[in-house]
């Protein structure tokens, strides 16, 4: 590819109307990352850790001079029940969300949905305790 079409290649924006058709390597994980397989034509972070890297300030413009991993924290379900991957930059604190893609990890996917439940901000031992102290007697309704 001469010098020419490489640069109209990455002109601003052209991710946001372009596929994406670049393999990578996960800064994490050293998986080597191929673009088919996601389900879309915007991979952007590794199907096997879901760890990105902050490049975009708005999606696909890559002009973000942080450059730091963007760790998978949390999932959440869209109004059309698509699930999709909260990232944080562990450099700067940026917060995104990106959709899950066909071919993420699934075993990644769930235990990040399940952490807020393995890990509660109260003692599971004190839960009856606790219902009571809320007006209830801490036990389940009988049926």
């Amino acid at each position: 590819m001469n010098r020419e079409n490489k640069r109209k290649q990455y002109e601003k924006g052209y991710y946001k109307n372009h596929a994406c058709n670049d393999t990578f390597t996960c800064k994490v994980c050293g998986r080597q990352v191929l673009p088919m397989g996601a389900g879309s034509d915007h991979r952007n972070h590794c199907p096997n850790c879901l760890s990105s890297l902050h490049v975009d300030n708005e999606p696909g413009d890559r002009e973000c001079d942080c450059g730091g991993i963007m760790e998978p924290i949390s999932v959440w379900v869209r109004k059309n029940g698509e699930w999709a991957i909260i990232h944080r930059c562990r450099r700067c604190g940026h917060l995104s969300s990106n959709r899950v893609a066909a071919d993420d990890n699934p075993m990644k996917l769930m235990s990040i949905a399940m952490k807020p439940l393995a890990q509660p901000p109260f003692p599971l031992e004190r839960i009856e305790e606790m219902t009571a102290l809320m007006g209830g007697d801490g036990t389940l309704p009988q049926n």
